[in-house]
């Protein structure tokens, strides 16, 4: 690593920011890192304050002299590979994916290649120098829709700061086994299944989170919803809904056997039992923009596969109403 590869920089602290704490000082001093970073850096001996280690709760005073001196994070040397994106929305900051079922997001084991961060290191080459290639939050593999990638430190500390203060919109559609008269909340702590270690579960010891639901469409024997987050838990949706007895469509992991409905046609039964993973589509993304502090967002229409689910039943429903 060279001298240009390193982190560094020398502060004087200016009158507003006199009488804060070190930690808070550098995090306005140096906006493009993360304070988790900067702590890291202190409690390292990386940052210095007239030459000498402090704690990140110390307070700093006018004209100290802030030093920093450090290596950035260690990144796991993926590969880019050319696999096609469906970019929605792209700048020197962002990157906006609209990605499809079946593609996983991190290499991991049994997935070393062929996957969205794979895709997005040849797409856009300067995401190796952020931490996890800039993705900030994932979809599960066979979850479709939008994903905001950061192309830069500023977006990456951006993009987790609202992720972590919950001011990011996310809304998704999905398609559930069972009727609901309309719109609720699911309000239930999420960890690792007791007996289950790859399941998620609704645990008394969980993290909180909490899912808002509003029904779109509802047929004889199935309901499409839109769902928002409040928290962002692995599986949070499918967790939640088949803890509310109303799983998701073609869920391998939380759907458990599959149900046709009464009177169900050989073209709808096609249709179900060919839905081979859960109907669940990230629809819309909102978000503060990094550099610009404008709110945008995004929408993605539902995808071929998920149409295809609802038209049937749609088509179903009527022959139903027709009888």
């Amino acid at each position: 690593m060279t001298a240009a590869d390193r982190i560094s920089g020398e502060f004087e602290v200016p009158a507003e920011l006199s009488d804060r704490r070190l930690d808070q000082a550098v995090a306005e001093l140096m906006p493009e890192h993360s304070r988790s970073r900067i702590q890291g850096w202190i409690k390292d001996g990386n940052l210095t304050v007239n030459g000498r280690t402090r704690k990140p709760r110390d307070k700093v005073m006018l004209g100290d002299v802030i030093a920093v001196d450090a290596e950035p994070e260690v990144q796991v040397a993926w590969e880019a590979e050319s696999i096609s994106l469906d970019i929605v929305y792209e700048d020197e900051h962002l990157l906006v994916i609209n990605k499809p079922a079946g593609l996983v997001v991190h290499p991991a084991a049994g997935h070393a290649a062929g996957t969205l961060v794979n895709a997005v290191l040849h797409h856009a080459p300067e995401v190796d120098k952020l931490p996890r290639a800039g993705i900030v939050h994932r979809l599960d593999k066979d979850t479709s829709g939008l994903m905001v990638v950061a192309r830069s430190l500023i977006a990456h500390t951006s993009l987790v700061d609202q992720l972590q203060e919950r001011t990011m919109g996310r809304e998704y559609d999905a398609v559930m086994v069972g009727t609901v008269t309309g719109g609720s909340v699911v309000d239930a702590p999420i960890g690792r299944h007791p007996t289950q270690r790859k399941k998620m579960a609704v645990v008394p010891d969980g993290k909180p989170a909490v899912t808002h639901y509003r029904l779109v469409e509802r047929f004889p024997s199935h309901t499409h919803v839109r769902c928002k987050l409040e928290s962002g838990r692995t599986h949070q949706i499918r967790v939640h809904m088949a803890h509310i007895r109303h799983p998701l469509v073609g869920d391998p992991v939380y759907g458990g056997r599959m149900q046709l409905p009464k009177g169900c046609t050989p073209e709808l039964q096609d249709v179900l039992r060919g839905f081979q993973r859960q109907a669940l589509h990230a629809r819309r993304l909102t978000l503060m923009h990094p550099a610009s502090g404008e709110e945008m967002t995004w929408e993605a229409p539902l995808p071929e596969d998920m149409t295809a689910l609802v038209e049937a039943l749609r088509a179903h429903a009527r022959e139903q109403e027709a009888l």
